[in-house]
């Protein structure tokens, strides 16, 4: 069974060490988001249509709302360290509009540089210490593999993502931002905003990079973190506030799209003060330039 062994929410988004012996499904983060191996069975990652090795020589770096699943060595698990990183948080931070956090290539190669910081950085994460070390730590391995995704010389500027975002894409995501209590039918919002089923599919996937159905995930996923920890609730009550018929299909839920069982993730995560809301004010490292 996958267990999360260390969990960190602050204000840079979030960290974890996790041991993975489980796929996990197509989903999206909106944060930018990195993956390290440490040890045990080698996995890979599918972003969007490719899928790149995860291992010891290879890292994966995947931009915000960029569809991914983690596959795992069927009967073998795997130690990783995950990053969700804010994307203002990074900005803010690098103190640069090169630096909006959308990675040049989901494959990046584990050099000497990365892997101190990796070492350090999970250290540092497992034995709970040296807070203030914590923060530039992780900037630093976020700055390393972003400048390594990039290395063609291609201007980062010209990249950065720039769909435009049609307005019954945007109705429809306020409809289920509104409405994520409930057990939401795609039809009712596709038909909400002037669109057959397929079209409003099609148009959400070519506008905002994920289909309906992965978007509402995430937001679930999201509520069901923040309150699992900034709540006294239940498991069984958020399940039910989320709009789950029982915690059992909760579980099942929270399990396949953040890797580890809500009792789990609720039972080791720590949260600095700045940890909450998902989408919090950015802050800025101290010592960094103004």
């Amino acid at each position: 069974m996958s267990h999360a062994i260390a969990v960190s929410h602050g204000a840079f988004g979030r960290a974890a060490v996790y041991n993975l012996d489980k796929p996990i499904i197509t989903h999206a983060h909106r944060e930018g988001h990195l993956i390290f191996h440490l040890s045990g069975a080698p996995a890979s990652v599918t972003v969007g249509c490719q899928t790149v090795p995860n291992d010891l020589d290879y890292a994966t770096a995947v931009s915000p709302w960029e569809p991914h699943s983690f596959n795992h060595t069927a009967g073998r698990s795997s130690l990783c360290l995950v990053l969700y990183i804010k994307p203002m948080w990074f900005l803010e931070n690098s103190q640069s509009a090169e630096y909006a956090l959308k990675f040049g290539s989901c494959q990046l190669a584990i050099t000497p540089t990365v892997a101190g910081l990796v070492r350090r950085l999970t250290g540092n994460l497992m034995e709970n210490e040296d807070h203030d070390a914590f923060d530039p730590l992780l900037f630093g391995v976020t700055r390393a593999c972003f400048e390594q995704s990039w290395h063609s010389g291609q201007s980062r500027l010209d990249t950065v993502c720039t769909r435009s975002n049609d307005f019954r894409v945007r109705r429809s995501q306020r409809l289920m931002q509104e409405r994520i209590t409930e057990d939401l039918d795609m039809e009712t919002v596709a038909r909400s905003v002037g669109l057959s089923r397929p079209h409003f599919f099609k148009l959400f996937k070519q506008q905002f990079g994920v289909t309906p159905n992965v978007y509402m995930n995430t937001l679930r996923s999201e509520q069901a973190i923040d309150d699992l920890l900034s709540t006294g609730k239940s498991v069984t009550d958020i399940a039910f506030d989320l709009g789950f018929s029982s915690q059992a299909s909760f579980t099942r839920f929270f399990s396949s799209n953040v890797g580890i069982a809500p009792s789990e993730y609720r039972r080791v995560a720590h949260v600095s003060g700045s940890g909450f809301p998902m989408m919090g004010q950015p802050a800025r490292l101290s010592g960094m330039p103004i």
